[in-house]
């Protein structure tokens, strides 16, 4: 069975786009598929998605109503929480396991713990844990669970210090603990690390992995190193014994663009393009393809993808998002007018996040009728605004000296950013990075002295908004100036 598992995958951009468009939420109901009785106690627990609900009378009802648990269904339990990210319910779980049921705690359970005390209570708490755990007990996974959350929490040398005593214990013998270290050190830039470690692993015999190569390959697209990327793409494409998938060509692609070597990113593509008969989520890697043709400056070639795209089956929203975003940078609004109006037709939900690429346009162009009746058109199909569509409005209007019209998009922004629950981060500051010139500094100065007439703006927000007209430059306001936190929708 297994009961942990350590990714050390680089966390680049593809990995941020899966995540926010593709993954599926951390709170849905996910069932275990290790038998009825599992399925039964879970689909309890499940619902409780709030962490500071205890599921611990749950748990006791189930008892109590004369049902059995095992300590491998209550095990199976745990990881399903973890899967969906809810470490505190997965740690009450464990210590329920131990401390109500009174089974055993094996290594592998201490581990488990370990890293759920890391996740809930910090390092401070998952290291007094593990220096409570009996020393029979503390075998490779728990010190291998110990240097995850050292790496986790970018403790350098507390995480060297662990891996030499796993060196030492003979623990150290598998590539994983060597990924473990060079992702620590690639997330904090000592890429100069990445090689020794490298050449350690070599020296003992360890040889290197998917993950060992993955790191490095980012590394060196990081640091804008062509000859370190075709050398490591070379090890991927000639090992057979090294998985490559189609985030390494993700990773190759993305760092020759960087460098601006179009033809070498071209080829990369086109290999890409190769994993889609054996991609299963086909979705997000005509996403990626659509966004680097883009970047590539070949027109020609993003609609060759976007109509291999469409003939593939059903289309989705983030991939006209994506399609409709490359062209943006060829400032082809007519080219993104007929997707938009593809996606009219599509039947799809309405989707202000499509509508904002041409409200965006509109405004910065000057054509605030027709962002005035796509806006419209939305709100009678049942589309909800975002705040960055409002900002858009408030930017061209401020553009075209409509400073009233401006004030009255903020205030939609506004009411918007303060209805959301979590709002995301600098949405109301997104209306000034359009205004980041000294070009229009004077109706910045106008706008937020009507904010302050129209008693619109909270304290934060205004002090936000005058910081910005600082020594006669736009500026960001100070962390610790900012009493309210406010996001740019994504678009």
């Amino acid at each position: 069975m297994k009961l942990f598992y350590i990714s050390t995958y680089p966390q680049s951009f593809y990995q941020k786009i899966q995540k926010q468009f593709f993954s599926k939420t951390s709170t849905r109901t996910r069932y275990s598929k290790k038998g009825s009785k599992s399925d039964s106690l879970y689909k309890r627990i499940s619902p409780l998605g709030d962490p500071n609900v205890s599921v611990e009378p749950v748990l006791q009802q189930w008892i109590r109503e004369g049902n059995t648990v095992n300590k491998t269904l209550l095990q199976n339990i745990i990881n399903e929480l973890r899967v969906y990210k809810r470490f505190r319910h997965a740690l009450e779980v464990s210590h329920w396991m131990t401390d109500k049921r009174h089974f055993r705690t094996s290594h592998f359970d201490a581990a488990v713990r370990l890293k759920l005390i890391f996740k809930v209570y910090g390092l401070e708490q998952a290291e007094k844990f593990f220096n409570e755990i009996p020393e029979n007990l503390k075998t490779f996974e728990v010190y291998l669970a110990l240097l995850t959350c050292y790496a986790n929490a970018r403790s350098v040398d507390k995480a060297e210090a662990i891996m030499q005593k796993a060196i030492d214990l003979g623990y150290a013998s598998k590539p994983l603990w060597y990924n473990l270290m060079m992702n620590l050190h690639y997330q904090l830039g000592n890429w100069e690390k990445l090689d020794d470690l490298m050449n350690e692993m070599e020296a003992k015999g360890i040889d290197h992995d998917h993950f060992t190569l993955a790191v490095r390959l980012s590394a060196y697209a990081a640091a804008s190193d062509p000859d370190g990327i075709d050398k490591t793409l070379r090890i991927f494409e000639s090992d057979p014994h090294i998985f490559l998938d189609w985030k390494t060509y993700l990773i190759a692609a993305e760092g020759y663009l960087r460098l601006g070597l179009v033809d070498k990113a071209l080829a990369i593509l086109q290999k890409l393009e190769g994993q889609l008969a054996i991609t299963k989520n086909k979705n997000i890697l005509f996403f990626f393809l659509l966004k680097l043709y883009g970047e590539t400056g070949r027109k020609d070639e993003l609609y060759r993808i976007w109509i291999l795209y469409k003939q593939s089956g059903k289309v989705i929203n983030k991939v006209y998002i994506s399609m409709m975003r490359s062209l943006m940078k060829f400032n082809d609004i007519e080219g993104v007018e007929k997707i938009f109006e593809e996606w009219g037709s599509s039947g799809l939900s309405y989707d202000f996040r499509i509508s904002n690429f041409l409200i965006d346009a509109y405004c910065r162009n000057g054509l605030l009728t027709k962002a005035e009746a796509l806006i419209n058109s939305g709100l009678s199909k049942g589309g909800d605004p975002l705040v960055i569509t409002w900002c858009h409005l408030a930017a061209g209007y401020l553009k075209e000296n409509q400073v009233p019209k401006a004030v009255e998009a903020l205030r939609k922004a506004i009411a918007i950013s303060f209805a959301e629950s979590k709002p995301s981060k600098d949405s109301l500051t997104a209306c000034l990075d359009y205004l980041d010139s000294s070009k229009y500094l004077e109706k910045v100065e106008e706008f937020t002295r009507l904010l302050r007439i129209e008693n619109i703006s909270s304290g934060a927000i205004f002090d936000q908004l005058s910081y910005f007209i600082k020594d006669g430059t736009l500026q960001p306001l100070p962390q610790d100036k900012r009493n309210c936190e406010f996001v740019t929708e994504d678009e």
